[in-house]
This record gives structure tokens, C-alpha cells and sequence, in this order.
């Protein structure tokens, strides 16, 4: 098991490009693999947090893997052996009143310069970044080109799809009728249910679901036990406020691809209904540097970063072989 170390960067409250302020900020990251080795960041969706290969400490138990821990680790596409790895929190770090209303990936990437900066990083090998951490990843590399070598996209483009910013207006609206009842968590168990029928496929659910009656009274079926155990999970870690700013900020998510001039390589499963291949072929045509779309069937649509391992590894592999 990879066991990682902290870092931070104490920016305290900073105004963000929309402008509302990010009250007393403090940056998280964790460090994992061999200190000398090329630095590669890696960032995931909205629920991913810095702890790439383990758990935090209290989430400890029989499953102390970290939400990409099957990619980076010893021996792994992103092998800890070679590589130095950096995880990273997404902001807002907390909810609350404190909340920004609105931040963007913008400020993500100026979030991440500075945790780079405040260890003497002036340079990563590589960042990789799958969903919303391809959304930063993206704007980091138009940002701060000089601080980066190469880039990996999966399941991300340079703006979001109509539909699936309509779905998340959906969303961000049942979460704030949960704030305005006094029952935020209803909100975010409800919002999290719809968002798992965007992120998978109907086939998957086709072939997984047989429509087992298991409750009579409400009327409920097997497919409705799988999303609501969903939800009951993710609104046991998500604060509602931060979900909303989160939501929101994919939805604000626009970057001109010709202002990015550093290698790239794009990543997506064929079905993915948030990043659509018509999205990721556009975007890598424009890129203005040496750029390759891989792609690969799945079940599992926009989740397929999390799931289609097998498919993935070798081309990880060989990308990460090529960093210095």
C-alpha cells in the first residue's frame, strides 16, 4: 500500500476571477512514490480528493486504497517506483457560508501553481487529469505552460456539453430546494441519483438491473437501491454549498484549445454522454501542439476512468513511459 506525506500552500483569503473571495485558503496536496523521480499530478473528478494511492487516516479500515490507487502504484501505469506523484483537493476545501458562490478552473490552476511553488516545484512532468481534473488540467497548461511537459485529458474537454450542463442545473436546483428545507442531505442524495444515470450507460444498467421489485410500499425496484445507495454515499462527503460551486464551476468551464501548446494526449470511452467523442476530436484538432485522442469502448460512459482499467493501463504506460 502506498502511504503518501502532506504539503500545503497558505494563500489566505484571495479574490477569484469572478469575483468573490475565497476566505482564509489553504491549498492540500499529498505526496507519494520516489522523491527524485519526474513529477507527475493527478487529478480526478469533483469527488476525488488529494488521496490518490490511500485513505485518510479515519477512513482507514479493510479498503485503505486510494480512488486511483489501480493506476498509481508500485508497478503501475504511473509506477510510485519512478515516479513522483502529487494529489490534490479541489476548492472550496470546506462549506459553508464561506462558500464561494462561484470559482472556476481558472482558479484551480492558479490553486495548483501555487502548491507547486510553495515545495521549489517549478515544473511537473506530466499532469494527468480525468473529468473535472482535466477541465483544470486544461487550464493550467493554457496558464502556465512553461510549468508543465506533458498533458493527459481523459473524459474532458475544452467546454462542457449542452446536455450535461442542463442535467446539472437540474441538480444544483434540487440541492438548493434540500438548503432552503433544512435538508441538505436529502438534496444531495437526490442530485447524486440523477447524476449516476448521466455518468453510466442505459445498457449498463440494461444488463445489470433485472427490475426486482424489492419494496411495496413506496413501490421501489433493484435499480432504485443501487442509486439511492449512491447517494446516501456520496452525501455522507460532500457539503452542499461545495457541491454547488463545484457543479457550477464545470458549467463555467471554457478554454480556447488553440491557446494550449503542450503535448496532449486524450483519453475517452466512445460512450461517454459528458465528454462526447464529436467534443474530443474538436478539441484535439485544435490544439495548437502534438496532440492523439485514444479511445475504447465501455459500459460505463463518463465513469469509465474509474472502471475500464484494463482498457486504459497500456496506453497510460506507454504515455508515462515517454516523461522525463
Amino acid at each position: 500500500m502506498a502511504l503518501g506525506h502532506e504539503i500545503e500552500a497558505v494563500l489566505g483569503t484571495h479574490t477569484l476571477e469572478r469575483g468573490c473571495d475565497l476566505v482564509d485558503d489553504v491549498v492540500h496536496g499529498r505526496v507519494y512514490g520516489n522523491p527524485d523521480g519526474p513529477i507527475v499530478l493527478v487529478l480526478g473528478g469533483i469527488s476525488a480528493t488529494r488521496f490518490v494511492c490511500d485513505a485518510p487516516t479515519h477512513k482507514q479500515g479493510r479498503n485503505n486504497r486510494g480512488w486511483w490507487s489501480r493506476l498509481v502504484r508500485e508497478g503501475g501505469a504511473i509506477d510510485l517506483n519512478r515516479f513522483k506523484v502529487i494529489g490534490y483537493d479541489f476548492a472550496p476545501n470546506d462549506g459553508g457560508e464561506a462558500c464561494p458562490e462561484t470559482i472556476t478552473t481558472t482558479d484551480q490552476a492558479r490553486r495548483i501553481k501555487a502548491l507547486l511553488e510553495s515545495q521549489g516545484i517549478s515544473k511537473v512532468a506530466a499532469l494527468i487529469g480525468s473529468s473535472y481534473g482535466g477541465m483544470c488540467g486544461l487550464a493550467f497548461s493554457r496558464d502556465y505552460p512553461e510549468m508543465i511537459g506533458q498533458l493527459c485529458v481523459i473524459g474532458a474537454a475544452h467546454r462542457p456539453y449542452p446536455i450535461g450542463v442542463g442535467w446539472r442545473g437540474i441538480q444544483r436546483r434540487v440541492v438548493r430546494l434540500g438548503l432552503d428545507a433544512g435538508n441538505p442531505e436529502a438534496g444531495l442524495k437526490l442530485a447524486r441519483e440523477l447524476a449516476m444515470t448521466t455518468y453510466r450507460t442505459p445498457e449498463e444498467f440494461a444488463d445489470r438491473f433485472s427490475l426486482t421489485e424489492t419494496s411495496s410500499d413506496p413501490i421501489q425496484f433493484d435499480i432504485c437501491d443501487y442509486l439511492g445507495s449512491r447517494g446516501d454515499v456520496f452525501a455522507a462527503n460532500m457539503d452542499a454549498r461545495r457541491f454547488l460551486a463545484l457543479s457550477e464551476s464545470v458549467d463555467l468551464h471554457r478554454v480556447e484549445p488553440e491557446s494550449i501548446s503542450t503535448p496532449t494526449l486524450l483519453m475517452t470511452a466512445i460512450s461517454d454522454q459528458l465528454a462526447p467523442l464529436p467534443d474530443m476530436r474538436e478539441l484535439r484538432d485544435r490544439l495548437s501542439g502534438p496532440s492523439e485522442l485514444f479511445t475504447f469502448t465501455s459500459l460505463y460512459g463518463h465513469d469509465a476512468f474509474l472502471k475500464e482499467y484494463d482498457a486504459m493501463e497500456p496506453r497510460l504506460s506507454a504515455f508515462c513511459a515517454g516523461l522525463v
